[in-house]
């Protein structure tokens, strides 16, 4: 029979974890509070990619799921993300979340899609949390 109450949350212990790359050890801390649960590099040179290198791979995922999705259609930033880095674990995909939503800002900026919260268009500088993409 299963248990009816919740289980108390656990905290994650903030130990020294290794890099997945270099080896080197790397400690938490406030910047990293919020994804220490699956946190594997220590910085951004050892996670494979550096800043901007996936960008156009990101843009043309996009674009590619619009056209597929076709006109008035939306996806998700996470969409174009797993599209470029692979669905076999969560963490495959997970680190392109935020390269995506800057490439689905670029291709606004330019005019080609359209930012959406609650079926509004909204301005990818100020939009705060979950957006959805759209054909302009």
């Amino acid at each position: 029979m299963p248990d009816t109450r919740r289980k108390a949350e656990k905290e994650t212990p903030h130990k020294e974890k290794l890099c997945k790359t270099c080896g080197r050890p790397f400690a938490w801390s406030e910047r990293r509070a919020q994804d220490w649960d699956i946190a594997k590099y220590c910085g951004q040179g050892c996670s494979g990619y550096g800043k901007g290198e996936r960008a156009a791979e990101l843009e043309a995922a996009i674009l590619e799921l619009l056209t597929e999705r076709g006109e008035g259609q939306t996806i998700s930033p996470s969409e174009a993300a797993k599209m470029v880095g692979g669905v076999e674990t969560r963490r495959d995909w997970e680190g392109l979340m935020e390269p995506a939503r800057e490439a689905a800002r670029r291709l606004a900026k330019t005019g080609r899609i359209v930012l959406m919260q609650d079926n509004k268009v909204v301005d990818g500088a100020t939009a705060r949390g979950a957006i959805r993409l759209r054909w302009k």
